[in-house]
């Protein structure tokens, strides 16, 4: 069987082009035979990851694809703690299980941020998935009528960084409440989740309206969590406003 086809049935296409640039260029004639394989198993391996992280980007579903934690400014008065990011980029709170919550106005890019750390995630190795929660609830309960409802908990599970995208931005009906508490119970020291919301984390009893379920949430979620509280005037109206000048 010709050499093309064993690559083809192996999948191995890094391997494969690599040893076509080889085949192409007399300076590897002279290379030891053991160097060369080295070269296209590393070609293999790094055509597989790249692979991987192009799966996972586009499982992610991210609302701001192109969010990186390379383009987050420290410039703006927001009350942004590059030191804390750092730590945070470097994904030991992924590597703990630890959780994220990230407060504070409209547009002050709490969303931009948990997505830049989802991405730098992904090209880590990692899963993610973002949600804005009022989605999030409607399949949820979209899933529960179609008996996918336990499923679609444990994908949700699975994932090695959740985003809960503008916790609060409604009130939660008291079984939107026990569904919330059901995602966050199955990921508690499992995997990682960031919450971004408008509410300082004081007024979450108030929008889960359920003070028990509350508790349970809370308690699960928070206590486990670097918290990021920003400040200050929307980031959006400010860049608009430097672009203006």
């Amino acid at each position: 069987m010709e050499l093309d086809n064993l690559l083809s049935q192996l999948s191995l296409k890094g391997f494969s082009a690599a040893l076509t640039k080889q085949q192409e260029n007399p300076v590897y004639n002279e290379m030891p035979f053991e160097e060369r394989l080295i070269q296209l198993l590393q070609a293999e391996l790094s055509e597989r990851l790249n692979r991987k992280i192009k799966r996972n980007l586009a499982a992610a579903k991210l609302k701001e694809k192109m969010a990186r934690v390379e383009d987050i400014d420290y410039g703006i008065q927001r009350g942004l703690n590059k030191s804390i990011m750092t730590s945070l980029i470097g994904g030991d709170y992924l590597r703990r299980k630890q959780n994220i919550i990230i407060t504070g106005p409209t547009g002050t890019g709490k969303s931009y941020i948990a997505q830049a750390l989802a991405n730098r995630a992904i090209l880590d190795g990692y899963t993610a998935r973002y949600y804005r929660v009022p989605r999030l609830m409607e399949e949820l309960k979209l899933a529960r009528l179609e008996g996918d409802y336990i499923k679609m908990l444990s994908r949700l599970a699975r994932f090695n960084l959740l985003i809960l995208d503008d916790f609060g931005i409604s009130a939660f009906e008291a079984d939107e409440a026990n569904d919330l508490l059901e995602v966050i119970e199955d990921r508690v020291g499992v995997n990682s989740t960031i919450v971004t919301s408008q509410l300082p984390i004081d007024n979450w009893y108030d929008c889960l309206k359920n003070a028990t379920v509350a508790d349970a949430i809370l308690d699960r979620l928070v206590h486990s969590s670097h918290k990021i509280k920003l400040s200050g005037e929307s980031v959006r109206k400010l860049k608009s406003e430097e672009n203006i000048v």
